[in-house]
């Protein structure tokens, strides 16, 4: 598949995808594994059955990324202070019935890879040796799982092999993997064609073409019966190790099983080039802003604020509290945007607290959260002496939370009793607010901004 031109459509359909329902649900689509649902509810959407046998997967992360151009091999590079793999790893960790993750990497980036598992608490990671190629690489990984006492890799039914640099592939389609791999042996995805393949002869002219339509693009994620695939490796000759790619084809030709092929989303492409990195990341992003909590002080024009800000913010699933709901966990933990209202004149001893209790649920280990300060002036008048002050307080105040992948951003907004300027001011409240939530620019915390 053409990488490249699979993340510009991506980025360009970015909006109208989170927007799009699944054919079975009317739950939106879930690039990257951000939001959580159990097996049981997926399964039923497929009308099949939940996964009652062991799975486990080997994500190949070994390679150079030549093609990247960059001096850190691309499954390393980070997006939001976070590398590509761990993203990828998050994906099939967060599934309860996925047992284990069998991460490959070369044996100088063996000691980095741990550090990234200890560091965003990947629990279900065994890391292993790679090879000088990709088939070997893999081979490795399902020895892991071969004539081992350790319990966190107890040899599987199925294993599904996927490549560390796809980091956005949903549950759904995994059952799908999964369930076919147990059934038919073998599974793996599938996408149209981007381009139209030609071959050419040796003299570098046109020899032909093949029709697009009767032709499909090998994916990841692909799934197998541990017993096939590893017997498979066990067969292969020199030249599959050396050169060979294609997994499926293996199970094929050295244990005649022939692979299930099911249709994957477009969300399948693999991070290749540096612009794959920016299309990663607009993904994500735009994941992370489909929800906000409002949290409104006591006054009366703090919480008509907050119902007016909820109401121009439709293109987020927002919920509005009370500071007096501030510590309930179960409002931090949903959300990783995060708008507190108050009155001009209240201090910033909130943000401290409330950043306290993301450490201790871990929610903002994996992902920065936002918290966008809004000031509510009722009076124009201040001292500069006093702004001064403020800024200075605030901004050393986002840079200590920063440190715990917390963003702070501040908002000054002055009330108006004029109906058509106040609107405006509230109008430039929620854009500014919605540029920072979707942007996530660090560059930018502890600026105090004015509506």
């Amino acid at each position: 598949m053409n990488t490249v031109a699979a993340s510009e459509e991506f980025i360009k359909n970015a909006g109208e995808m989170q927007q799009e329902r699944c054919s079975s649900s009317d739950r939106p689509l879930d690039p990257g594994g951000l939001l959580t649902h159990d097996a049981e509810r997926s399964a039923a959407r497929l009308g099949c059955a939940a996964v009652d046998f062991p799975v486990a997967v080997v994500l190949p992360a070994g390679g150079s990324g030549e093609r990247m151009g960059l001096p850190t091999p691309k499954q390393f590079c980070t997006i939001l202070n976070r590398p590509l793999i761990s993203y990828t790893i998050q994906a099939f960790e967060r599934l309860s019935w996925i047992v284990t993750v069998v991460v490959v990497v070369a044996t100088e980036n063996h000691d980095l890879m741990l550090n990234i598992v200890r560091k965003f608490n990947h629990t279900k990671v065994k890391v292993v040796h790679g090879g000088t190629t990709r088939h070997r690489s893999i081979f490795n990984g399902l020895q892991a799982f071969s004539n081992t006492t350790d319990s966190l890799t107890p040899k599987p039914k199925v294993v599904i092999i996927h490549d560390a640099v796809r980091p956005f592939v949903e549950e759904d389609l995994l059952l799908k993997i999964t369930l076919a791999a147990k059934e038919q042996g073998a599974s793996g995805a599938i996408r149209p064609l981007v381009s139209t393949v030609i071959a050419t002869t040796s003299e570098g002219y046109l020899d032909h073409s093949l029709e697009r339509a009767k032709y499909r693009a090998s994916e990841m994620p692909q799934g197998f019966l541990y017993d096939i695939i590893f017997q498979a490796y066990q067969q292969c000759s020199e030249f599959d190790f050396e050169f060979g790619t294609e997994c499926l084809h293996l199970a094929l030709q050295y244990c005649g099983t022939n692979a299930k092929l099911i249709e994957g989303p477009p969300t399948l492409w693999k991070v290749t080039y540096k612009r794959d990195l920016a299309a990663a990341e607009a993904i994500i992003k735009e994941t992370l802003s489909m929800s906000a909590c409002i949290i409104a002080g006591a006054e009366a024009e703090a919480v008509e604020l907050a119902k007016t800000l909820q109401k121009n913010l439709n293109m987020m699933e927002t919920d509005v509290i009370s500071c007096a709901k501030e510590n309930n966990t179960e409002y931090l933990s949903k959300t990783r945007n995060f708008i507190h209202i108050s009155m001009s004149g209240s201090s910033f001893s909130g943000v401290p607290e409330m950043v306290k209790r993301f450490e201790d649920i871990g929610h903002a280990r994996l992902y920065p959260l936002v918290v966008v300060w809004v000031q509510l002036n009722m009076t124009k008048q201040s001292v500069d002496s006093q702004k001064t002050d403020k800024l200075t307080a605030f901004l050393g105040l986002a840079s200590e939370v920063k440190q715990g992948n917390v963003l702070l951003y501040g908002i000054e907004i002055d009330h108006s009793k004029v109906p058509e300027q106040w609107e405006r001011s509230v109008e430039r409240l929620t854009q500014i607010t919605v540029a920072l939530i979707r942007d996530r620019n660090a560059a930018l915390t502890g600026q105090l901004l004015h509506a």
